[in-house]
């Protein structure tokens, strides 16, 4: 009888836990959505909508830079999660350390490179003759702030990894309202246009950047800045452990890409209007299921750590519930005020683009009830340290099932089956995402090394 109240109690605190850490990742990635749907507000209803497609081209460099730092947030995370739960902080600060001065290093790299050929980065994401110059605009300003989008996102992961996900909250709050401020400053009274919206989220990064790290700075801080040798076994095993959810954010873009230029082609700049209401709000749908799935991969890597299968396997089951939860509320809402959600960008006084968004919107909608899943399995493939199996899922959804399904829908219906695609290439994932989670549950509960899907990251 002890046992089983002991068992309750212990599941409890874990659900306690669980929670406390859910809810400052949800919110932290609401607001990230948050930046670009705000700019697209401002921009959609201010300026136009051959502007607001201009920011929805530009689009995958974005979605590139938040992959970036992907690469080092969720591969950082887990391995400091796993040496604090080895009560290992040496170790841990010096992979603090290593990760952010290499990340650094990186975003310098790319933001030169960037610059250097942004005329040929703006045509080859797919910029018109009428939206090239709202497209290059646009792209100056986040090319110059890249390195604090990279930054500061990672530093609000590794803050929660630290111990304290409601100071995570503080900062990208904080962040936001920078953000919407100045938007309406630079857009509305200034009129600046994409320009003021482009510098109005590249000012909000540089103050969340500061207030993150700060946080790092203080005597409460685990995680120090600390003196380190430059290892590469463990920069690769960071981005092999980042490199599913860094695909996730990446492979986005690459599908806003594909789609883009297949509506171009199929459809008309219209349908990319349509299609940039469809991006921002599955920003945020996508942006909720990371946030589900970050709140768990700490806890389920500290516990790994500890070689506590029966608390990993509890985790598993609280997050299903929460991805369940929420793919049925999101999808309700939209479906239900889809007009209303629509309105938010384009006017209704443009009757047959406003009608025709809604009906694209509602159609793709039903891709809410199936993603959350795929992300959630890939995001317990890493925390567990089986970027393989991460990475499987998050190459087929991302790029491999959603680029043939999107060629089969064309070809078969035209331009209105690339509404349908979403839904068809997450299904066919999730049957692979099932798979997947079935050889982790294995792996957890033999907890001995897979030959078949395993990488030596030592």
């Amino acid at each position: 009888m002890s046992n089983s109240v002991d068992a309750v109690a212990t599941k409890s605190a874990l659900r306690k836990k669980f929670l406390h850490y859910l809810f400052p990742s949800v919110i932290a990635m609401w607001v990230y959505s948050i930046y670009t749907m705000v700019d697209g507000m401002f921009v959609g209803r201010v300026v136009g909508p051959i502007a607001l497609a201009a920011v929805n081209i530009a689009m995958p460099y974005v979605n590139f830079v938040f992959a970036s730092s992907m690469f080092f947030s969720t591969g950082a995370s887990t391995i400091i999660s796993i040496s604090l739960g080895k009560n290992n902080n040496k170790d841990a600060n010096e992979i603090f350390t290593l990760n952010l001065v290499a990340m650094i290093v990186f975003s310098l790299t790319i933001s030169i490179l960037s610059y250097i050929n942004i005329d040929k980065l703006a045509l080859f994401l797919g910029a018109t003759e009428n939206t090239l110059p709202f497209v290059i605009s646009y792209l100056k300003i986040i090319i110059v702030f890249n390195t604090f989008f990279i930054v500061s996102y990672c530093l609000e992961v590794l803050t929660k990894t630290d111990g304290y996900p409601y100071l995570a909250i503080i900062g990208v709050v904080l962040s936001a309202i920078t953000n919407i401020v100045l938007d309406y400053l630079f857009v509305i009274k200034l009129n600046r246009g994409v320009e003021g919206a482009a510098v109005a989220t590249g000012i909000s990064q540089v103050i969340s950047t500061i207030f993150f790290f700060s946080h790092f700075c203080r005597k409460v801080s685990k995680l120090k800045l600390t003196k380190f040798k430059f290892k590469f076994n463990t920069i690769k095993r960071i981005i092999l452990i980042g490199f599913p959810d860094a695909i996730t954010e990446l492979t986005s873009g690459v599908v806003i890409l594909l789609f883009n230029q297949s509506i171009l082609k199929y459809i008309g700049e219209n349908g990319i209007v349509s299609y940039s209401v469809i991006c921002y709000v599955s920003t945020l749908v996508l942006m909720t299921m990371i946030g589900i799935t970050q709140g768990m991969q700490p806890l389920s890597s500290f516990y790994f750590g500890k070689e506590d299968n029966t608390s990993i396997k509890q985790l598993l089951k609280m997050s299903f519930k929460a991805i369940t939860f929420a793919s049925i509320l999101i999808f309700t809402i939209s479906i239900i005020f889809a007009n209303e959600i629509v309105n938010i960008f384009i006017s209704k006084e443009n009757l047959e683009l406003f009608s025709y968004s809604v009906k694209s919107f509602r159609i793709y909608s039903f891709s809410f009830l199936i993603l959350g899943y795929n992300i959630l399995i890939s995001g317990f493939s890493s925390s567990i340290e089986k970027p393989i199996y991460a990475t499987i899922i998050s190459l087929s959804r991302g790029l491999i099932l959603v680029s043939i399904v999107l060629l089969v829908m064309i070809n078969m219906f035209g331009g209105s089956g690339i509404w349908f695609t979403t839904i068809i290439s997450e299904g066919l994932c999730l049957v692979i995402s099932f798979f997947v989670i079935k050889k982790s549950l294995i792996y957890i509960n033999s907890n001995e090394p897979d030959d078949s899907l395993e990488i030596d990251c030592s």
